[in-house]
């Protein structure tokens, strides 16, 4: 069939019969449309036809279109002109936080206040990841030769109880309509992801809230350690390490009412003066990377969002506060 370029063709009572002379098939393929056909032949000799419907042509040619990315903001981003401190952010909850008054392992009450905290950053377009410790359920320090159970098993099952509180977070996140994934540092594939860095960064930046659990999947280092970390890893800009007190004191409050709070530090002071704010592995990798912490207390309404904007609260570690917020 030859058809001259351009040349319109009306489908309306008529069927096109294309056989090919190659084919072994003796069953003609039939077309019978209303629409229009209009059909050139390009310069290789292919015959080109575009289709267009009798109300009007359509916009696409017959032909496969490459997906488009959608511009709708992830997880109902507001998208403003207001720059934060940070944008993407590393949130360290020890087990004892989750705690709460103690009288359980997991206190709903805390964990549906971090979630709704969290919740009204990421609406900000900021990305929050985070790493949950597991010292309200077992802790592998402390149980470490008794029974003989040794150094390495005791902490494996540390961090069985990150999993544990992990996974509860995550269903209180979820259920307030924060869509989250758990990552672990081993394979636990029927509850979790495995850890996987790039994956990680793209659940971020689809606006996701991404817990990991299980430390760094060896015995020996803390959660702190792991905070810091999955921190370098996925190029968070800060690790904010949510407390039961309200920063870095120069001696310990509940035993001198004197005490008093060490708003900006630097590493060399955390670590010469053996301050007990992070582990010195953590601390150091913090300072070899250049990653400044922030601690401060989690019982205090706001005090997650405000740090997680980069407001003022607690004891800045590393680095100069620039915000012009003043302290509550």
């Amino acid at each position: 069939m030859a058809v001259s370029a351009p040349s319109f063709v009306s489908l309306t009572s008529l069927s096109f019969i294309f056989s090919s002379s190659s084919s072994s098939s003796s069953s003609p393929v039939k077309f019978n449309h209303h629409r229009l056909m209009k059909g050139k032949r390009s310069s290789n000799g292919r015959l080109v036809i575009n289709c267009s419907s009798e109300m009007g042509p359509t916009s696409d040619p017959i032909n496969l279109r490459q997906p488009q990315m959608s511009s709708v903001a992830p997880f109902g981003v507001t998208m403003n002109e207001q720059s934060y401190r940070w944008q993407r952010v590393l949130l360290k909850v020890s087990g004892e936080a989750l705690a709460g008054d103690q009288m359980q392992n997991i206190d709903p009450k805390v964990t549906m206040a971090i979630a709704r905290e969290v919740a009204t950053v990421t609406r900000l377009g900021i990305e929050v990841a985070i790493v949950v410790g597991g010292g309200n359920i077992f802790r592998g320090s402390s149980w470490a030769g008794c029974s003989g159970l040794d150094r390495s098993s005791a902490d494996y099952i540390g961090m069985l109880a990150t999993v544990m509180n992990a996974i509860f977070l995550q269903a209180t996140m979820e259920s307030i309509g924060i869509p989250t994934r758990v990552q672990t540092a081993f394979r636990m594939s029927e509850v979790a992801e495995p850890y996987i860095r790039r994956r990680a960064i793209r659940h971020l930046e689809k606006g996701r809230v991404v817990i990991f659990a299980a430390g760094t999947g060896n015995p020996f280092f803390t959660t702190d350690t792991a905070a810091a970390l999955r921190c370098a890893e996925i190029n968070a800009q800060v690790v904010l390490k949510a407390t039961n007190v309200d920063g870095v004191y120069d001696d310990d409050p509940k035993h001198n009412p004197n005490a008093r709070l060490l708003e900006d530090l630097t590493y060399h002071e955390v670590t010469s003066k053996d301050l007990s704010v992070m582990d010195m592995t953590a601390i150091t990798l913090c300072q070899e990377n250049n990653i400044p912490v922030v601690v401060f207390n989690l019982s205090k309404p706001g005090n997650i969002a405000k740090a997680i904007k980069g407001e003022r609260v607690g004891t800045l570690i590393g680095g100069t506060c620039n915000s012009t917020v003043a302290r509550t």
